[in-house]
């Protein structure tokens, strides 16, 4: 196996991870074929907040991760035009966060986001934080990917995986086979039946949550505000974009129906509301290892197979690819990626 630059490396799956990945391996030299079933950020990246959060409650397996998140994408943004960051800081106030550091007090608060009508009298706020624009992003990843040579093939689902013995060479399409020195598994919910086809099982679950596009007037809401209310942010463009929890498939809790709850809930947080017009309401599914933590590393028991699935993962899709890419291609592995390796899955096996 070719263990430097011109190594071949299939990714499968074109969200903001696999597109990471692609754009980081290609830069590194790698031959490059991002294989996608549907479109690029298809998935559950085109109904992601987006919100690069890098708080997490106590104890976080994965810290470094989310602490090297934010200087990775800033590093990003001198090398890709293209990506959409709004670097406006984080509001978060209620039960959730009262034990969070950074506590700003009332006066600083409104300062923030005047349009407030009824501020706490303090909050969290992470000024460090921010939000993307998740589609725009990651067309820029994979366009910087192909800049370096790497080719993508959307519309294009795997069929299977062609094998010796019980290591993977490649992968089957309708088009026919692509071989492959490593295969990246990078498909999300997706990676559930990848690996099934694998004869092995990893303990992934597609975890609803809901993504709401309004229209309305700008400068309603200058930094990303969380609270029991509400978890909204505003696009440069004017755009309003809120998350809300997936409850269940009753009549009163489908997409559209908790979208008019919430736009009533903003208008009683919110003063001078012009306009709300709902633009979409759609669920998402985010890819959650069971335990919660990431799951990226080699596969036990098959050859050439990296797997790379996580939530959340437009926050940790730009230190992961560059991580990933390094152990991929240089076989380097990363101490930060080893509380997230698939073998702690199998060890009772």
């Amino acid at each position: 196996m070719d263990n430097g630059p011109g190594k071949r490396v299939i990714v499968i799956g074109a969200g903001i991870v696999g597109a990471s990945l692609a754009y980081h391996l290609a830069a590194k030299g790698a031959k490059v074929t991002v294989v996608e079933a549907e479109g690029i950020a298809s998935g559950v990246t085109g109904s992601s907040f987006a919100w690069i959060n890098t708080s997490h409650g106590e104890p976080d397996p994965i810290a470094p991760l989310r602490g090297a998140a934010l200087q990775e994408y800033h590093r990003l943004e001198t090398q890709l035009p293209g990506l959409k960051i709004q670097w406006s800081g984080a509001l978060s106030y209620g039960a959730s966060s009262e034990a969070s550091a950074n506590r700003i007090s009332q006066s600083q608060i409104r300062e923030l986001e005047p349009k407030l009508r009824n501020p706490p009298q303090s909050a969290s706020y992470a000024a460090e934080e921010g939000a993307l624009d998740a589609v725009a992003t990651t067309h820029a990843l994979i366009a910087g990917a192909q800049a370096s040579g790497a080719k993508v093939l959307t519309q294009t689902p795997v069929l299977g995986f062609r094998s010796h013995g019980s290591t993977v060479l490649g992968v089957e399409t309708a088009a026919g086979v692509i071989e492959a020195d490593i295969v990246v598994l990078a498909a999300g919910t997706g990676v559930a039946k990848l690996i099934d086809l694998l004869k092995v099982s990893l303990p992934i679950e597609a975890s609803p949550a809901i993504f709401i596009r309004y229209e309305s007037q700008p400068n309603l809401v200058r930094t990303l505000i969380s609270n029991p209310e509400m978890e909204v942010r505003q696009t440069p463009e004017g755009a309003l974009l809120a998350a809300e929890d997936y409850l269940d498939d009753a009549l009163e809790n489908q997409p559209a129906a908790i979208a008019l709850r919430t736009a009533n809930a903003i208008k009683n947080e919110l003063q001078g509301v012009v306009s709300l017009d709902l633009q979409s309401a759609r669920v998402g599914f985010r890819p959650m290892p069971a335990d919660g933590i990431p799951i990226i590393g080699y596969l036990p028991q098959v050859g050439g197979v990296y797997v790379c699935v996580m939530h959340p993962g437009v926050t940790l899709a730009a230190i992961v690819g560059r991580l990933a890419s390094e152990e991929i291609i240089g076989d380097k592995p990363s101490p930060a990626l080893n509380p997230c390796r698939p073998d702690r899955f199998f060890q009772a096996q």
